[in-house]
């Protein structure tokens, strides 16, 4: 397929860093499905991916959440009905135009949220401790470029809540 010389002298094979890039994203979709198990009988996919966009951004209104999750303003709301019934989020009118409805987590929405991205920075912290220290750097190296290339900011760090908690971009709808 597409090779090249790389300036290093060795091959390009972007066939092969596509092989490669694909089973770690195999690998990731594994830790992340592990990460949400505690809470699938409670919220679906779609519904964590809602609570993540109210996590980073707080007070949002319908239409902007809508917008960001590339669904139909009637599809958020059914989604954000099914979240207020779990205690995971709420409405309310907003003061400054009363036609817009502005949404937000609960303290429980905040939590869930909270867990799901402790348990899924513990496994990933499990499998990248199993590196040698100079394969984490290449690493941190390889995977600092592919993400800037795809135009994804950096993830938060343990202790800040940042603002892709999960490690999900903007909101749009590969994100998951």
């Amino acid at each position: 397929m597409a090779q090249s010389e790389a300036p290093s002298g060795g091959v390009d094979d972007v066939e092969a860093v596509t092989r490669a890039v694909l089973t770690a994203s195999r690998l990731l979709v594994a830790v992340s499905a592990r990460s949400l198990a505690a809470v699938e009988e409670r919220v679906t996919l779609p519904q964590i991916r809602m609570l993540m966009v109210l996590h980073t951004r707080g007070t949002t209104k319908l239409v902007t959440l809508a917008d960001l999750l590339q669904v139909a303003p009637s599809t958020a709301m059914r989604m954000v009905d099914r979240l207020i019934a779990a205690g995971l989020a709420d409405r309310r009118i907003n003061p400054d135009n009363r036609r817009e409805t502005l949404l937000q987590l609960t303290d429980e929405g905040r939590r869930t949220v909270g867990d799901v991205s402790a348990r899924r920075r513990h496994e990933i912290a499990v499998i990248v401790e199993r590196l040698a220290p100079a394969q984490r750097a290449a690493l941190v190296e390889a995977l600092g470029a592919f993400n800037e290339a795809g135009g994804e900011p950096p993830a938060a760090g343990p202790d800040d809540t940042g603002a892709h908690p999960l490690g999900w971009g903007n909101g749009a709808a590969g994100e998951a």
